[in-house]
């Protein structure tokens, strides 16, 4: 069985960090974020995925490559104009042959994807739907089913009278061919205002597969921040660990069980990192702190700095006793002087 990704958006609520790097591959603790679902296909057998892409293809393809670094062959779709989630899986007709496994490419997710297999294969489906339960239902779009798992009826956003149920679409499915034929070429068509409800309506058997796994949307910085929290504190293990690289630590240095380094990092005397994830060819300076914070390849942090829950894309520059905290995300090659304060107020720490 094949699989096709959704890549293609602009990663708009991740911006800053976005403009020079899609967020296909933006790191997630060091790791390019769609190794973490490559991964994941082929540790339940799938060896062979479509990429669709819409927003810098060049720069996914150039980290990504053909896939075989980690066992999968990766064939890659660019879609011209945006086609939404129903005309992406149609432009990648040519490459589809059979039953499909679709992902969106902003979730992260512990899927047992060979068990949903089995179901939408017994069920004899036209279309299985992962759905994963939240505690704030009237924040989503939700998915209500029978006793044995049937789809009965999409709601977009209900009030609270309205709800009737806490399971939402998790991103992830299985799709048979029938479905293709469903969707109008070279057109903007979604699964979930356009093929999904047709399918109810035209009586197919639609059914979900509701996992207890890990979950969540990496689209904005808040949950960016709480993804690295949640792996670095063992609370969602992927299916690909990342590893510590060589760090270079001063002796009076505090470095916390829960940071992760890539190579090149450099920590000075007295500074203390806490629950951090640092990219390639950090620099920490004297008695600076690091708290809950994730910075990419480059960054330089003066002598006394803080920095607590907040993100410094590429080459970033902090002087000296500045204190960033609160949710501020810093894009690309920022400068931040000496003795700076900067806080982005009412930021949810909702990982902690």
């Amino acid at each position: 069985m094949k699989a096709l990704i959704l890549a293609g958006g602009e990663g708009t609520r991740l911006r800053p960090l976005t403009l020079a790097m899609p967020k296909p591959v933006v790191p997630v603790v060091n790791v390019p974020f769609l190794r973490y679902q490559l991964e994941l296909l082929h540790k339940h057998g799938v060896h062979e995925v479509i990429l669709s892409l819409g927003y810098q293809p060049q720069k996914i393809e150039a980290v990504l490559g053909d896939g075989s670094a980690i066992g999968v062959k990766i064939h890659y779709v660019v879609e011209q104009s945006p086609l939404g989630t129903g005309g992406a899986y149609k432009n990648a007709e040519a490459l589809l042959d059979g039953p499909t496994i679709v992902f969106n490419g902003d979730i992260l997710c512990d899927l047992d994807l060979t068990a949903v297999v089995r179901q939408h294969e017994s069920h004899r489906a036209a279309a299985t739907l992962v759905l994963t339960r939240v505690e704030n239902p009237s924040a989503y779009g939700l998915v209500e089913t029978t006793n044995e798992g049937r789809i009965t009826r999409f709601l977009e956003k209900p009030s609270a009278d309205e709800i009737t149920c806490n399971t939402i679409n998790a991103g992830a499915y299985i799709l048979e061919p029938e479905v293709l034929k469903m969707i109008p070429g070279a057109e903007n068509y979604s699964f979930e205002r356009g093929v999904f409800p047709e399918l109810l309506r035209a009586q197919r058997p639609v059914y979900a597969y509701v996992s207890e796994g890990y979950w969540i949307d990496i689209g904005t910085p808040q949950k960016y921040m709480q993804v690295h929290q949640d792996i670095l504190h063992k609370r969602f293990c992927p299916a690909v660990t990342p590893a510590d690289a060589p760090a270079s630590i001063a002796a009076t240095a505090h470095v916390d069980k829960n940071s992760q380094f890539a190579a090149g990092v450099v920590i000075g005397e007295g500074a203390r990192i806490q629950s951090s994830s640092l990219g390639e060819g950090c620099s920490i300076g004297k008695n600076a702190v690091v708290e809950s914070s994730v910075l990419w390849p480059g960054v330089s942090i003066g002598d006394n700095a803080r920095l607590i829950d907040c993100v410094a894309g590429r080459n970033c520059w902090i002087g000296r006793h500045a204190v960033i905290s609160r949710g501020v995300v810093l894009g690309d090659h920022s400068v931040v002087t000496d003795y700076s304060l900067l806080s982005s107020e009412g930021t949810a720490r909702s990982y902690v």
